[in-house]
């Protein structure tokens, strides 16, 4: 399938799933990712959910890092929709956040960070069984991750698919990518 047709499926996919359902695949997200290994890690780059797109509710992952590992730094993106570029936030709190015109929550006055970022939480509709995603199109992340020497884990409602056919050269890799009942590793 390629990333159109994929993106059209998954969203529409997501779309259907209840808060409650949402809630749920949420917290079996945070199960899986609480098996990782921190012990190397020191500043997590983690993106704020979407929920008007049922996305999986990070905060349990923020919330769960602050109470867990509270050493570990936790940075936040914020979207320059101009440039397709992102700058990297130190997460401010919920207080520190605010809905952009594209209802994506983002840190208002919180320091920019530019330093070393040891896992990246990033976000899907789907991914493939090589280790590919596919995200809304923008290619935010890709860029991002562009030369990015840092633990790239996805987090997916949903287990794999085959292949995507289109894959190209700016398509990133993942590391792992969670789902609610499974981590596959690539």
């Amino acid at each position: 399938m390629k990333k159109s047709q994929i993106r059209k499926t998954f969203s529409s996919q997501r779309k259907q799933i209840s808060i409650s359902e949402a809630e749920v695949l949420s917290a079996k997200l945070l199960s899986q990712f609480q098996k990782l290994d921190f012990s190397q890690i020191n500043v997590v780059h983690i993106f704020l959910p979407i929920t008007e797109k049922r996305e999986p509710d990070t905060f349990l992952f923020i919330d769960w890092l602050q109470k867990n590992h509270p050493t570990i730094k936790i940075i936040v993106p914020k979207a320059d929709f101009k440039t397709s570029l992102m700058t990297h936030h130190v997460y401010p709190g919920r207080e520190g956040l605010q809905k952009n015109l594209f209802h994506i929550l983002e840190p208002v006055d919180s320091m920019h960070y530019t330093g070393q970022v040891d896992l990246v939480v990033i976000p899907m509709l789907a991914f493939d069984r090589k280790g590919y995603r596919v995200g809304y199109g923008k290619g935010f992340y890709d860029r991002f991750l562009e030369g990015l020497d840092a633990y790239k884990v996805g987090i997916c409602f949903y287990p794999p698919f085959d292949a995507i056919e289109d894959v190209d050269s700016y398509d990133i890799r993942l590391d792992i990518c969670l789902t609610p009942e499974e981590t596959f590793k690539f």
